[in-house]
C-alpha cells in the first residue's frame, strides 16, 4: 500500500521532504501530501523544522515519531529468555534475562530433560509482561511482539519446526502469545533477527550483498541478497553450522557428525578441551570443574597453551566454513557476531587466515569483515526489529502481515 511505501521512506531516510518522497516514490505531490497529512493526524510522523532551499522555500522535513509506540523483543534459549521493549528506532527502554534454571535442572533415567512448549509458553508471557510493566509504558501503546530462536523457524505459520537445543518439532509459538496480548507476533530464527537490526539500523543499512554469521553455543548465518533477506524454501537458509566439514567427526547437537558447529562452536571448543585433558594434555585446566568456555578463555589470556589451540582451532574451521558461504554467495560484507568472538584474536585471527586461504581467488579482495558482538540485549533488540521490518514494511520483511497504519487505528 501506498502508506507502507511512504513510512518506510520516512523511516529509511529519517528526515526527509514531500518533494522527495514524490519523486522516490514516484506519487504525485498531491498524493503525497494526502498520505502524509493521515500520518500526521496519527502522530505517527513529526514536521521537523525545514531543509536546504532547491531554489523556491525551504521544505519542511518529515520524521518518524519514534515514540508514537513500542514493541517488544524476546530472544529464547533453553537456558533463558531475554526480553526487551523498544521504541520505533530500536532504542531499549529496557531489557531483562529470565534464567529457566528451575526447569534445566531437573534429571531424568536418560539424563536432563528438555523443557516442553507447554511449560515455557507461560514463562514467555510473564517475562513478556513483566518487560513491559517495569518499561512503564502502556501496554495500549505495544504494536507487536518478536520472537527469535535458533532452528527450523515457519515464520508465516509462526511455528518451530524443528529446534535441535530444545529438541521441539512443529511447536506452536506464535499463536498462544498473540492471543494472550492481542497483538500480532512473528517468529523468526534468531540469526535472521539480528540480520534484519543489521539491515535497518547497523554495518548493512547501505549494503545489499551480506552475511551475518553468529558463534556461540551454536553456529548459524542470516543471509541478505539484493537487499531481501534470503530464508529459503522452508525458512531454513543460512544453517551452516550443520554444514559438514569433517566426515566421521565429533557428534553434533542436531544428531549428525562432523558438523562446522560440533568443531568451532564454544560448545565445541568446551568438548575438544575435555577430550585432550582426558588425553594427558598439560593444562591449568586441568583440575577445573565445571570446565567452562569462560575458563578456557582466561586461560588463553593467561598463556595455557592448550587453551590458545583449542581457540585457535575452532577458530581455523570457523574461517573454512565463513569461506564457503563467501564462494557461493559472493557478499560485499560478512559481519561476524554472538557470543563467542569474546575469544578474541585466538579465534578471530586464525578465522581471518582461514577465509583467505579458502576463498575462489578475486572473492575476498573486496570483503569486508566486520565484527559486531551480540549480548542478551542485542538478541532481543533483534527480535524488535523483526516488529519493526513488518511495521513499516522493510526491504526485507514478510509478506501478508499488517502494517502500522492499520494497527495504530
Amino acid at each position: 500500500m501506498n502508506e507502507n511505501l511512504i513510512l518506510n521512506l520516512i523511516k529509511t531516510h529519517g528526515l526527509i521532504s514531500r518533494t522527495d518522497l514524490a519523486r522516490l516514490s514516484n506519487l504525485s505531490p498531491a498524493t503525497v501530501s494526502n498520505l502524509t497529512n493521515d500520518l500526521l493526524a496519527t502522530d505517527l510522523v513529526h514536521e521537523i523544522g525545514a531543509g536546504e532551499s532547491r531554489g523556491g522555500r525551504r521544505p519542511v522535513l518529515l520524521r518518524i515519531n519514534n515514540q508514537a509506540g513500542y514493541v517488544v523483543g524476546v530472544k529464547l534459549m533453553e537456558q533463558s529468555i531475554t526480553s526487551a521493549l523498544t521504541d520505533l528506532d530500536a532504542q531499549v527502554l529496557h531489557h531483562q534475562v529470565t534464567h529457566l534454571s528451575s526447569l534445566n535442572e531437573e534429571q531424568t533415567s536418560t539424563g536432563q530433560r528438555r523443557v516442553t512448549p507447554d511449560e515455557l509458553l507461560p514463562l514467555l508471557i510473564q517475562a513478556i509482561e513483566e518487560t513491559i510493566a517495569a518499561s512503564s509504558i502502556k501496554r495500549q501503546r505495544v504494536l507487536g511482539i518478536g520472537v527469535g530462536m535458533a532452528g527450523l523457524v515457519d515464520g508465516h505459520a509462526g511455528i518451530c519446526r524443528f529446534s535441535p537445543f530444545f529438541d521441539w518439532q512443529d511447536a506452536d509459538i506464535a499463536a498462544p502469545i498473540a492471543a494472550h496480548f492481542d497483538l500480532p507476533v512473528y517468529l523468526e530464527n534468531d540469526v535472521n533477527t539480528l540480520t534484519i537490526a543489521e539491515k535497518w539500523f547497523g554495518y548493512g543499512h547501505n549494503v545489499d550483498h551480506f552475511i551475518v554469521v553468529t558463534v556461540g553455543r551454536g553456529i548459524g548465518a542470516g543471509i541478505v541478497v539484493n537487499g531481501q533477506i534470503y530464508r529459503g524454501l522452508l525458512g531454513g537458509a543460512g544453517e551452516i553450522g550443520h554444514i559438514t566439514v569433517f566426515r566421521d567427526g565429533p557428534l553434533c547437537a542436531c544428531g549428525k557428525r562432523g558438523c562446522l558447529e560440533a568443531v568451532a562452536s564454544d560448545q565445541a571448543i568446551v568438548d575438544q578441551t575435555k577430550a585432550a585433558l582426558i588425553d594427558g594434555a598439560k593444562s591449568v585446566l586441568q583440575d577445573e570443574r565445571p570446565l567452562t568456555f569462560e575458563k578456557i578463555i582466561t586461560a588463553a589470556e593467561q598463556g595455557d597453551g592448550l587453551a590458545q589451540q583449542q581457540i585457535a582451532d575452532a577458530g581455523e574451521w570457523l574461517g573454512i566454513g565463513i569461506a564457503a558461504l563467501v564462494n557461493t554467495l559472493n557478499p560485499q560484507m560478512v559481519v561476524i557476531g554472538g557470543e563467542g568472538v569474546q575469544a578474541g584474536n585466538w579465534r578471530l585471527e586464525p578465522m581471518r587466515k582461514a577465509i583467505q586461504a579458502h576463498t575462489f581467488r578475486g572473492l575476498a579482495d573486496q570483503l569486508e569483515i566486520v565484527i559486531e558482538p551480540s549480548g542478551d540485549e542485542a538478541w532481543a533488540r533483534g527480535a524488535a526489529c523483526v516488529v519493526l521490518g513488518e511495521l513499516f514494511k522493510s526491504p526485507i520483511h514478510q509478506q501478508g502481515e499488517p502494517h502500522l497504519m492499520s494497527m495504530m487505528g
